[in-house]
C-alpha cells in the first residue's frame, strides 16, 4: 500500500511539472513570429521549393504553409494550440511528404496540439505526431 501511495504522489508531483511548464506559454510569445519547419517525428524535412512555414500575427491568428497554404484564428490554452475552422488551400503537390504535410498540419491544429517555445525552437506535437519549428525573420 505505502508503494501504490508513494507512486500516485510521485505522478501528482510529476504532472504538476508538466502542467507548469505548457502554461507558462503566452500567446504574447508567438506574436509576429514566424518559423521554418525543421524535423517530422525526428525526421528532416526534405523537398524542393520554399521550407515549410507556420506564423503567428498579434492576434494570434495562424497562417503558413507545407504544400497548401492554411490560415485561421488560433487559441492556446493550458499549453494547448487549437485552431477551429481552419482554411486551407487544395492543390495537390508533387512533393508526398508536403501532401502528407498538410493532412498532419490540419489534423493537429484543428484537434489541438501541445506547443512549446524554448529559444528559437518551436515544437507542435501530439501523441503521435511531432513537428518542430526553428524560429525565422519575425512576419510582416
Amino acid at each position: 500500500m505505502k508503494k501504490i501511495m508513494t507512486l500516485v504522489a510521485l505522478s501528482v508531483a510529476l504532472s504538476g511539472c508538466v502542467s507548469s511548464r505548457t502554461d507558462t506559454l503566452k500567446p504574447q510569445q508567438l506574436a509576429d513570429q514566424r518559423f521554418v519547419l525543421t524535423t517530422v517525428n525526428g525526421q528532416s524535412v526534405q523537398g524542393n521549393g520554399p521550407a515549410p512555414e507556420i506564423r503567428f500575427d498579434k492576434d494570434l491568428r495562424v497562417s503558413g504553409k507545407m504544400c497548401n497554404g492554411f490560415m485561421g484564428q488560433g487559441k492556446l490554452s493550458e499549453g494547448k494550440l487549437t485552431v477551429k475552422q481552419m482554411g486551407m488551400t487544395m492543390m495537390l503537390c508533387p512533393d508526398q511528404q508536403r501532401n502528407e504535410l498538410d493532412h498532419t498540419i490540419n489534423a493537429m491544429l484543428s484537434e489541438g496540439a501541445q506547443v512549446d517555445l524554448t529559444d528559437n525552437q518551436l515544437t507542435l506535437a501530439t501523441a503521435t505526431q511531432t513537428l518542430i519549428y526553428t524560429r525565422a525573420a519575425n512576419a510582416q
